[in-house]
Parts: structure tokens; sequence; C-alpha cells
């Protein structure tokens, strides 16, 4: 089997990530990198990525993520992962709703190519949607009407926070 199928096969969710171990930003690049490459309708290219190192905006980030969630303050919805790269669509490409689900899918495979676990967590949507993430889109200078797809939270495991893949169910149907 190909380096590509093995990496596909074995990505798991992280549920339990090293706080304090910061992957390199060399390493951080590669991985943003690859989820410009993700495939889009018509080449549009609709989908930006906002990688945050920093622990405060990354803390106040996990905060918002979790009062939409309803957990109370103290709840951290990115398991303690060090680095979260969000991923936003712009709304005028006709394929918006796609591209954003094949940016994120393109971020964890690379980075489980590079040893560095991920989990998708949602509710990009409604932060994006609130006064809280158009301020941070106005921080970083992006205008437009953007809508967010998700998180992917980005660290290294801590000791057993992977799981081995569930059985695979019967979900391929031929047509000889």
């Amino acid at each position: 089997m190909n380096e590509t199928l093995k990496i596909l096969e074995s990505r798991r969710s992280c549920r339990k990530f090293i706080a304090d171990k910061m992957p390199s930003e060399e390493d951080l690049k590669a991985i943003a990198r690859a989820g410009t490459f993700a495939p889009s309708g018509h080449g549009s290219q609709s989908g930006k990525i906002i990688v945050v190192t920093n622990k405060a905006l990354r803390d106040k980030i996990s905060a918002e993520n979790a009062k939409i969630m309803g957990q109370p303050a103290g709840f951290d919805p990115f398991y303690g992962a060090p680095v979260i790269m969000i991923v936003l669509v712009d709304k005028n490409a006709p394929t918006y709703k796609y591209d954003g689900p094949l940016v994120m899918a393109n971020l964890m495979t690379a980075a489980e190519s590079l040893g560095i676990s991920s989990i998708w967590i949602h509710r990009a949507k409604e932060e994006f949607d609130s006064d809280f993430g158009k301020q941070i889109l106005k921080e970083l200078g992006l205008e437009g009407e953007y809508e967010g797809v998700g998180h992917i939270a980005l660290g290294y495991a801590a000791d057993g926070a992977i799981r081995p893949a569930a059985p695979r169910k019967e979900n391929v149907f031929w047509c000889r």
C-alpha cells in the first residue's frame, strides 16, 4: 500500500493533546499550504485558512466555541491543542459549501503525514456569523462574505489519545 493510502487509513481524531508542545512553524506552514491545494469548484480557491498559534486568541476562540456549544466557562472544545486552523469559505463562490470540507480534509491528512494529530471541531459558522468572528476577520483585513466551515485542532497526541479505527461499514457499491 502506498504512503498516501496508509495515512488516510491511519488518521484518527485526537481528543487529548499535549498542550505545551507546539508543532514547528515549518510544519504548520506545510499543513496550511496543503490546505490551499484542495480541489475547489471552478478552481475558485474559495477557502481561507486562519492559523492561530497565539495562545490568548486561541483561548478566546475556545471560550466562544464553548459558549455556542452550551458548555460552562473553562470547557475547552479544542481538547488542549496548542494550534487551531480555522477554515472559512467565500460565499460568493458558487461551490463554497463543497469547497470548505475539502480544505479541512487536506489539512488533517497533511498533519497526519507529519506526525501531528488533529480533530475537526464544529461551530465555526456560528462564530463567524457573530460580531465576535467578524471582529477577527476585520483585524486580519479579510473583507467579504465568509462562512465558517470548521476548526482543525492540531498538536501532538497525549499518550493513549488515539483510538484504533472502527471496523469499516459496507459503504461501497459497485456497478459493473
